[in-house]
């Protein structure tokens, strides 16, 4: 069950107020808001709180108050030209609070993004709910024969279902013991600081994660990208949906110039501007690795 029946509670209480605000607010984020997004088999992404919009980055850039004159083309015009630039400094004048459950071992990767404020679920103070990611059996895969880190042929039949018996029976044998370990109903038994260090990572944890948009978008597209782990990639495709509705043409700019477009090197531009002129152009007189010309001919393919 992606939310406890606690959680649904308070989000219940909390969509049932409203407050006056002079802050400047958009309808498609107010939508979103305390509202649990399911990904995967129990985990979720909700909006806790956001701040500043498509506006906000404009007035940063501007260094001025209010709209003023400036259109909304006007707008998205400067939006696009400071993420053709590469600014920063205005995108982080947006902030987003997000509450994420997810399975531990991607929490492990997500964490390596040190940019924001996380403050995670506390295992030592509380006692982890038997909850595990098992995946789907489309979502089992072999190890990539290309890709050290990277997945390759989908497992298929009785090798599909062996796979997902082990996970299955070794999440519940390590959960068994975890709960025999622990104290609890006042008999003496072995703290949680140390019972929860034989739970396997696919256990799931919680934390609040605050962010700027110019670092979510750094996270968004390296995790978004076709190439992440799918685990991963699958709370970064739900964060993208909210994105979209808080800030829509800062996100169509990053859709454009980060997601779907290509950072080439001097190299590379210039085997483009030779191939323009008429040249033939191979790996051999490319002055590129063998690795490089593959990624090279993916873009220009």
């Amino acid at each position: 069950m992606p939310l406890s029946p606690e959680q649904l509670a308070e989000i219940e209480e909390l969509r049932s107020h409203t407050q006056p605000t002079l802050r400047a607010t958009v309808p498609g984020m107010e939508a979103h808001l305390y509202k649990a997004q399911p990904v995967l088999d129990h985990g979720f992404v909700r909006v806790i709180d956001y701040m500043g919009d498509d506006s906000a980055i404009c007035q940063a850039a501007r260094v001025s108050y209010g709209k003023g004159t400036k259109s909304v083309q006007n707008d998205e015009g400067l939006i696009r030209y400071l993420m053709r630039h590469w600014h920063s400094t205005p995108f982080e004048m947006c902030e987003i609070k997000l509450h994420v459950k997810l399975p531990v071992f991607v929490a492990r990767q997500w964490i390596r993004h040190r940019t924001a404020n996380v403050n995670e679920y506390s295992a030592r103070y509380s006692i982890l709910d038997r909850e595990f990611y098992i995946p789907e059996p489309d979502a089992l895969a072999a190890q990539s024969v290309v890709n050290n880190q990277g997945r390759g042929e989908m497992l298929q039949g009785q090798e599909a279902a062996r796979v997902l018996e082990i996970l299955k029976a070794d999440s519940t044998r390590a959960y068994d013991n975890y709960e025999a370990m622990i104290s609890q109903e006042g008999q003496s038994g072995l703290a949680r600081e140390l019972a929860r260090m034989n739970l396997p990572a696919n256990i799931y944890t919680q934390w609040y994660w605050k962010v700027d948009l110019h670092n979510l978008f750094h996270f968004l597209r390296l995790r978004a990208d076709a190439h992440a782990q799918y685990e991963i990639r699958v709370y970064a495709d739900a964060i993208c949906e909210m994105v979209k509705d808080w800030v829509p043409a800062a996100y169509k700019a990053f859709e454009d110039y980060r997601m779907g477009g290509a950072t080439l090197s001097a190299t590379a531009l210039a085997c483009i501007q030779r191939m323009l002129k008429g040249e033939e152009v191979t790996q051999e007189n490319s002055g590129m690795s063998k690795g490089e010309w593959r990624e090279f001919c993916s873009v220009i393919d």
